[in-house]
């Protein structure tokens, strides 16, 4: 087939040379990328590092964080579109694109740490994560989470209780010397599943309505409201660990109640208040009332869940578990669904973090061979731990290995896990604070998300052709609906 003239007189190319033509621009288009992020980090090194103001007379804007920006949505975009040409998850190349910005340091380049540890740059991220993790409540269903059944509980409480506590062993294994409460902050990165690769592949195979899927996605939801909690206590832990010393087991069970608590209270905010709230807004005729109303409700309780000592993610979590279809009707003669208005907000944000993420790896670091060991070692525990999860499976004729190999890819959870993690402090033996998740360990992490993320697709895939699709009746419709929810934010 050649190049013609459509009826429109565009000029048309088949669709297998686009496609090539397309693939190839994208190299340049990343090199263009890591080259701006190359030259804005040398003209910020000349300018002498400030943090404000940058020689713009008038602006109180850095304009090292506008180029600084443009750099990183230009690496995070094209990453993920050459793996998404891949058929790998966009996340991952925006994560592999990250961490060859931040091999640009290796290079010379040392203005690469004034970006990584902007702060404007930082608190762009942490909305960005904050907004991810409201998506997730979003796609989240309180009343399936409850219909689920006892093997989807039981997974999940697998799936949560195995990777803990075997990360938690490598941890003291290859580092006897640190702190008890690092060797179980690096048991909870395990905890939590990225259901959206999952759900891709079944989708891609026509097994959405299969009960193997149906047990997946149930058990993917309540671990990660289950990875939350384990969050708040431990990261409280940290905190109080931190500030008074010693730590004792009536603390770690308030932690815990607070966590408890305050989902709970979320939860009848949401029964009770939010109803009125948007069905007082929808009279409201400016446009954007519902989208600017939920992002208020979800940064207002992130602002809640840290006020009482725990992760803004797990109140952004909760703001969208708790928000409801029901909840819009007044804004149905629109046409609008929350989802699809945030998903350019999303798309912008979200990004900024994964690239973030893979700037904190420190390559370097795996010079040592015991590194390495320990990248490999978690790997290992990560997909040994949700194996566990195939025998809690009390349904007769499931496929056991098929929801084993569903619940492998760790994903962006526990990127998030690791950040946070990077951010708490606990003194070492000469009493001064060195973060809980250093480089060495955030790299090992990092390592662990991307093998767990593609090996899972292809092993999913051969142990599905294995078996004959056995479908649930009546879940045809909603489930499908769920799993191309959860794969859509899995790519954003």
């Amino acid at each position: 087939m050649t190049r013609g003239a459509n009826p429109r007189g565009r000029v048309s190319f088949p669709k297998g040379q686009m496609k090539k033509r397309t693939t190839r621009a994208l190299l340049p288009a990343l090199a263009v990328g890591l080259a701006g992020a190359c030259a804005l980090a040398q003209a910020r090194e000349a300018g002498g590092g400030e943090a404000h103001g940058g020689g713009a007379a008038g602006h109180g804007l850095d304009p090292f964080v506008l180029a600084g920006l443009a750099a990183v949505f230009v690496v995070a975009k094209v990453g993920g579109e050459i793996f998404e040409r891949l058929r790998q998850p966009a996340v991952l190349g925006e994560l592999v694109a990250g961490i060859a910005v931040g091999s640009l340091a290796l290079a010379g380049v040392g203005g690469v740490e004034a970006l990584r540890a902007h702060a404007v740059i930082n608190a762009l991220a942490e909305i960005g994560v904050i907004i991810l993790l409201f998506e997730v409540g979003l796609e989240s269903n309180l009343a399936e989470m409850l219909e689920v059944g006892w093997s989807s509980l039981l997974v999940a409480a697998a799936g949560v209780v195995a990777p803990f506590f075997l990360g938690w062993g490598v941890s003291y294994y290859f580092f006897p010397a640190e702190a008890m409460l690092v060797h179980v902050f690096i048991g909870a990165t395990l905890c939590a599943t990225s259901v959206g690769i999952t759900a891709r592949v079944l989708r891609d195979m026509g097994r959405l309505q299969t009960r193997e899927s149906r047990i997946i996605l149930g058990a993917a939801v309540i671990d990660d409201v289950l990875g939350l909690l384990i969050l708040a206590v431990v990261a409280g832990a940290i905190r109080a660990s931190a500030a008074g010393g010693a730590l004792a087991l009536a603390d770690v069970v308030v932690i815990a109640g607070k966590s408890l608590a305050f989902l709970v209270g979320a939860l009848l905010v949401g029964r009770f208040v939010v109803p009125h709230l948007f069905r007082g807004a929808g009279r409201f005729e400016a446009r954007g009332v519902l989208l600017t109303l939920s992002l208020a409700f979800c940064f207002l309780l992130a602002w809640a869940a840290a006020s009482v000592g725990l992760a803004p993610i797990v109140g952004a979590f909760a703001a969208g578990l708790v928000l409801d279809e029901a909840h819009f009707e007044s804004f149905g003669r629109r046409g609008e669904r929350l989802e699809e208005l945030l998903a350019p907000v999303s798309a912008v944000l979200v990004p900024v973090f994964f690239v973030l993420m893979g700037m904190k790896v420190d390559l370097s670091a795996f010079a040592r061979l015991e590194l390495l060991g320990f990248a490999a070692a978690l790997t290992a525990v990560a997909v040994i731990g949700t194996q566990v999860c195939s025998l809690a499976v009390v349904e007769r004729g499931v496929n056991r290995l098929s929801v084993g190999l569903g619940m492998i890819p760790r994903g962006e959870v526990g990127l998030i896990f690791a950040g946070i993690g990077a951010s708490l402090t606990l003194p070492n033996a000469q009493g001064t604070p060195e973060p809980v998740i250093g480089p060495a360990t955030f790299g090992a992490v990092v390592i662990m998300v991307i093998v767990t993320t593609l090996v899972t697709p292809p092993a999913l895939k051969w142990s599905l052709q294995r078996t004959p699709p056995q479908t649930e009746p009546g879940q045809d419709d909603a489930f499908r609906e769920t799993a191309e929810d959860a794969a859509r934010r899995t790519t954003h």
